[in-house]
């Protein structure tokens, strides 16, 4: 009884532990948001600021700032394009390749995850000089292209999905006199829902909260995406702490909005196809 009650105990202090390492960061941004720069300088991070000195004089300032809504245009543009042709080329390219028995189809899927494998700063010199060569330098194809190309999950997701759909599907839509196509778009493709929404939902997070592609290769100042419009209040000789977590709280929003309401259908996209009957 005593191992079992230390092991219990020791479990709760490592969850405690866990929750207060991921929620520790976020209130201490709230904390500086609320604060003033006074307050900032005198009072410790973690300490919430008194009721009388509690502003939102920084988040005002962030919203009047013209770039907050360039940045919000651009990351929007940017992430429909890029979402778009995500589900389209993935869906297309996982159905080919679970469906579809073709000479050196193994070398082809070992080829598209060892892809997932190499980490970006090994090509990303070849890849700077791809775009430079587009012409794509400062423009907002890079990101497109580069969001589009380079992250290959889509492919795993829409596979674990397909696989677990009966093949009879697909044969009684051919028998119905359906086409390739005609069975993918009106089929399988509205099957799969939950793996469309897990995609979009997983990239949409990814392509909000990167900011290294962006300030790579966008450094034009109408090109700001919402991450690179943060490094106004992140510069070492005009930074503002307050500003910055105000900042960061207002981009987190649209995060946590669309988290909230589709959360189910990222556990069900990452775990389709891990347990069979």
């Amino acid at each position: 009884m005593a191992k079992k009650a230390i092991s219990q105990t020791i479990k709760q202090i490592i969850c405690i532990g866990m929750v207060i390492i991921v929620i520790l960061p976020i209130l201490l941004t709230v904390f500086a948001a609320l604060k003033t720069k006074t307050a900032i300088n005198t009072t410790s991070p973690i300490a919430f600021p008194a009721f009388d000195q509690i502003t939102f004089e920084n988040f005002k300032e962030v919203l009047s700032n013209k770039y907050l809504w360039i940045g919000f245009k651009n990351t929007l543009i940017i992430l429909g394009i890029s979402l778009f042709f995500n589900v389209l080329f993935g869906t297309i390219t996982a159905y080919i390749l679970e469906r579809f028995e073709f000479r050196g189809k193994k070398i082809v899927i070992g080829l598209f995850f060892l892809g997932m494998l190499i980490p970006s700063f090994v090509t990303e010199i070849a890849r700077f000089r791809i775009i430079n060569t587009l012409g794509l330098y400062n423009t907002l194809g890079a990101p497109i292209i580069i969001y589009i190309a380079s992250d290959l999950m889509q492919l795993y997701i829409y596979r674990q999905f397909i696989s677990g759909l009966p093949v009879a599907l697909d044969e009684a839509a051919l028998l119905d006199g359906c086409s390739y196509f005609g069975l993918l778009w009106k089929v399988i493709f509205p099957l799969l829902a939950p793996a469309t929404a897990t995609v979009c939902i997983v990239k949409a997070i990814v392509i909000i909260n990167d900011m290294y592609i962006p300030y790579l290769y966008m450094p034009k100042n109408q090109l700001r995406t919402l991450t690179t419009f943060l490094m106004n209040y992140a510069n070492a000789q005009q930074g503002s702490w307050q500003t910055l977590a105000a900042g960061i709280i207002i981009i987190m929003v649209p995060t946590i909005i669309l988290y909230l309401f589709f959360q189910k259908y990222i556990l069900a996209g990452v775990t389709a196809g891990a347990v069979k009957e």
